[in-house]
């Protein structure tokens, strides 16, 4: 045989021996893909979506970012405990004048980096350049590394906020950030104004930096895979405590029309959209669990109060009696749309906690009644003509726009169902749909007439943040008046009021036992003035899939689902710490079997920032059951050169014939 066509042989039986390998790789890798979890949540591709984490359009995923930047605690709303994670422990010095916390040790970033105080230095002063609320709100006004694996914060105004702005923060990598972190620090020592070009220049860069690596110290890490419908993340090998049962997860994109077929073909095993009515009654229809916990917050009504007769308290508390609230509940997400009991500008569940008996006593529930709207109306000068609308004196019909954003089914059914009744009793509304991202700042801006956005908060259980969010964030700010409703007031509950000061006392000092009388005067206020109509409060309707690749759902009676879906989502923090979910037998890599599910012991006494509690010790980190490339590639690596040797051989042995 001619060289060349022996080359040309070997050439061939080489690349055949490749090729057998093809197919065994690629039923290795599908099976990589096991255990998997499936979530859903909207996200913009690059280089829209980017990993600078601290600034808008961030691919964080927002409650699955902890599972990639961890906190160093986490919150349980049901015993009011943080439970220790990047921290073990933290206390208030006696003089309460520090917070001083102390970090986990052993802990390793994604690329293999120490986690130390550096990092999480870092982080506050990235804050600090951004003005994040733990600075701009005066709760600290330093931060300090002690040693590796100590950091103090320097309380400026004490507040049990502080806690949570502290504790629940994710931590980012020094290494990443690190140019911005010291800039932050030197123009902080320098006492340089955030109103001098010198710090508006750092703030514009940093808001512009677009770091090329997505580093943690979570159970998921970033792959890079990312399409239009679907990211892929997967399990962190090395992770400190090693609880995740799953070795990926991957989030499908949307908001709720782009998600909800997903989800009926079973392709989701959990998500936490606003789904209609007609839609939840499908995921029924089909099996599929719904798990109902608390939002503490939802839709509320607000009004322009720069024009009349939307400023005039009469005609505010009007529009309360004439909605049935039970109805635009239900029709919105039936069971998880629920009237409040008390219009105190909180969710139910903290009024009874924070407001005495006698103020819960003296709470208007504005229950639906027609006939004291209408009195209302005819006291502020309105009169109802025999077309069936309300009239000015002028003759002309009262009637207002009313924007609500497009793509929230739950709000969307809520503004029809709002015009809708409101029509009915005569005051002509017209519905207008505005996409979600532009519509908070068509009514920062103040423009808009009547508008639906949230109350309360799911982010914190404090009062303060309930009450935030109308007098404050809804208010007048940066972008323009809001609903411009005057924060000094006459009142007939409390007589003149600042409600600024107010506020801030409802969160002054680590006696919350002091902080009450402020918080129960903030209700009665809010419940004469009415600057927003809570119309329901939200409870999620989260389809949680059973049996096709993750089982163990604990019962609804369970005390994770008092965590806020949003704020500290149940979810996620079972997929943290190994509780109860783990991956159906299906769900696993041939030969493998789930392992049993985890049965923390219930806490006896919630962890309070002054009393932690004790910290788990973690256990040491498996390595991730997948293919042994390195023994094929050797075996395919061999087999070639056998061949290559036989070829070399057969050529010098006609040579020498």
């Amino acid at each position: 045989m001619p060289d060349k066509s022996r080359v040309v042989l070997s050439l061939l039986l080489a690349a055949l021996v490749a090729m057998s390998f093809t197919a065994p790789l690629a039923n290795t890798q599908a099976a990589e893909r096991k255990p998997l979890f499936v979530g859903a949540w909207p996200y913009q591709l690059p280089p829209r979506g980017h990993f600078n984490t601290f600034v808008t359009g961030a691919l964080t995923w927002y409650i699955y970012h902890i599972m990639i930047q961890e906190p160093m605690a986490l919150y349980f709303w049901a015993n009011n405990s943080y439970y220790p994670w990047l921290a073990t422990k933290w206390e208030l010095t006696p003089d309460q004048q520090y917070f001083i916390v102390h970090l986990r040790k052993g802990v390793k970033w994604h690329n293999g980096d120490d986690f130390t105080a550096k990092d999480v230095a870092c982080t506050f002063w990235a804050l600090y350049l951004l003005n994040g609320p733990v600075w701009s709100m005066g709760f600290i006004d330093n931060v300090e590394i002690v040693d590796q694996y100590t950091v103090k914060f320097h309380i400026k105004h004490a507040s049990p906020i502080l806690y949570r702005y502290i504790l629940r923060e994710p931590i980012r990598p020094y290494s990443t950030y690190h140019k911005y972190c010291d800039l932050a620090k030197q123009l902080h020592d320098k006492g340089v104004p955030r109103t001098a070009d010198e710090f508006k220049k750092a703030v514009a860069e940093f808001r512009n930096f677009r770091p090329k690596e997505y580093i943690g110290t979570g159970v998921l890490m970033w792959t890079g895979e990312i399409t239009e419908a679907e990211v892929w993340l997967k399990k962190n090998p090395n992770h400190w405590k090693n609880a995740l049962k799953f070795n990926w997860v991957k989030l499908i994109n949307g908001e709720t029309p782009q998600v909800t077929p997903h989800v009926l073909a079973k392709e989701v095993d959990y998500a936490t959209h606003g789904f209609p009515p007609a839609t939840e009654k499908q995921f029924i229809a089909e099996g599929i669990r719904i798990i109902r916990a608390p939002i503490y917050s939802g839709p509320c009504l607000y009004f322009n109060e720069k024009i009349w007769p939307l400023n005039d308290v009469r005609f505010r508390q009007a529009i309360a009696y004439a909605i049935n609230r039970t109805e635009n509940g239900y029709v919105s997400l039936l069971q998880s749309g629920k009237p409040l009991k008390y219009m105190s500008g909180m969710p139910d569940e903290l009024a009874e906690i924070w407001l005495t008996k006698e103020t819960l006593s003296k709470l208007n529930p504005y229950k639906y009644n027609p006939q004291k709207a209408a009195q209302l109306l005819e006291e502020i000068g309105l009169k109802k003509g025999s077309d069936g609308y309300w009239h000015y004196k002028n003759g002309s019909i009262v009637q207002f726009e009313l924007s609500f954003p497009a793509e929230y089914a739950d709000w969307s059914a809520a503004g029809e169902n709002l015009a809708e009744q409101l029509n009915k009793f005569g005051i002509k509304i017209i519905p207008r749909a505005i996409t979600f991202t532009q519509h908070p700042h068509e009514v920062w801006k103040g423009n808009f007439q009547l508008a639906i956005r949230h109350w309360g908060s799911g982010s914190n259980p404090h009062p303060y943040f309930h009450y935030r969010a109308v007098f404050i964030y809804w208010n007048k700010g940066s972008e323009g008046p809001g609903i411009a409703f005057p924060l000094v007031q006459e009142t007939k509950c409390c007589g003149k009021v600042n409600i600024t000061d107010l506020l801030l006392k409802s969160a002054e000092g680590f006696d919350e036992e002091k902080q009450k009388p402020y918080v129960n005067k903030l209700a009665l206020i809010y419940n004469e003035l009415l600057p927003g109509i809570q119309l329901w409060h939200r409870y999620g309707n989260n389809p949680a899939l059973d049996g096709v690749r993750v089982t163990g759902w604990p019962p609804d009676s369970d005390p994770i689902y008092k965590n806020s879906i949003y704020g500290d989502n149940f979810v996620v923090y079972m997929l943290m710490t190994g509780y109860a979910l783990r991956p159906t037998p299906q769900n696993m890599p041939a030969g493998q079997q789930p392992s049993q599910p985890s049965q923390p012991s219930k806490p006896s006494q919630p962890s309070t920032p002054s009393q932690p509690s004790k910290p788990t010790t973690p256990s040491k980190p498996s390595q991730p059951a997948g293919p042994n490339y390195a023994l094929w590639g050797t075996v395919a690596v061999i087999i070639i050169i056998i061949i290559a040797a036989a070829w070399y051989l057969a050529k010098r042995g006609k040579k020498s014939e």
